[in-house]
């Protein structure tokens, strides 16, 4: 039993992690938000609340400068205080914003979002196991190497995810008649407007290429071609 005690230990820290991560986030998030209450951008939001069969769709704005979007475990849509004062600049349009939103979206109806906070637990259980036995065969490597197996493993996940929501978006813009010009206009747009080294676009951190995304979902359109967007999106 004694053998594996590092691993019971590290599986114990993961789940305390999770819950104090959990509780901090939420009430972070509850302290520094208030309603999205511009016209434009809720009108968009209302399109596609009908096209989910949905009375409202309920987004918050967290107040941040970074330039980033966000769906919480507990499903709630929040764009950060910074990307609204770029399409408040005239630099973002309102569909493009839109497209953000039904981006975090597709994290929420996916369940990216609650089983991130999962990963992130099991991902320090990975760290600690790890690193307490290869800390003991490689004293001066272990802790590195188990940091980045765990690295490896999130951000393949976090990619696959992107793409996900990304395709989730795309038919929903559609059926809710914005198209995927804006989803398309807007990882381009924030490429142009990224100052150097992104610092503040958090957004496009840790995320799949812009040019991938873009294929992506041009790929989708042409599969589109032949009939209506997946129901995936209903």
């Amino acid at each position: 039993m004694l053998k594996f005690s590092p691993i019971l230990l590290a599986l114990i820290m993961g789940v305390a992690m999770w819950f104090f991560s959990s509780w901090r986030l939420r009430r972070e998030l509850d302290a520094r938000s208030t309603p999205l209450t511009d016209p434009v951008i809720c009108a968009h939001i209302a399109c596609m609340a009908r096209a989910l069969g949905l009375e409202r769709i309920p987004v918050h704005v967290y107040e941040t400068p970074t330039i980033n979007g966000l769906a919480a475990p507990d499903g709630r849509v929040f764009v950060t205080r910074g990307f609204l004062d770029r399409y408040r600049r005239g630099e973002i349009t309102g569909e493009e914003l839109a497209s953000v939103i039904a981006h975090e979206l597709g994290h929420v109806a996916l369940g990216h979002s609650r089983r991130r906070m999962i990963d992130f637990a099991g991902q320090n259980a990975i760290r600690v196991a790890l690193g307490m036995v290869l800390g003991r065969l490689i004293p001066f490597a272990g802790m590195w190497l188990a940091n980045l197996a765990a690295s490896l493993v999130a951000a393949r996940l976090s990619r696959q995810d992107e793409f996900e929501a990304d395709a989730y978006a795309a038919a929903l813009m559609v059926k809710a008649g914005l198209g995927t010009g804006p989803q398309k206009s807007m990882f381009a747009k924030l490429r142009r407007l990224a100052p150097a080294g992104g610092a503040q676009f958090a957004w496009l951190m840790s995320h799949p290429g812009i040019a991938d995304r873009i294929a992506a979902i041009e790929t989708l359109e042409k599969g589109w071609q032949a009939g209506p967007p997946s129901e995936a999106a209903g």
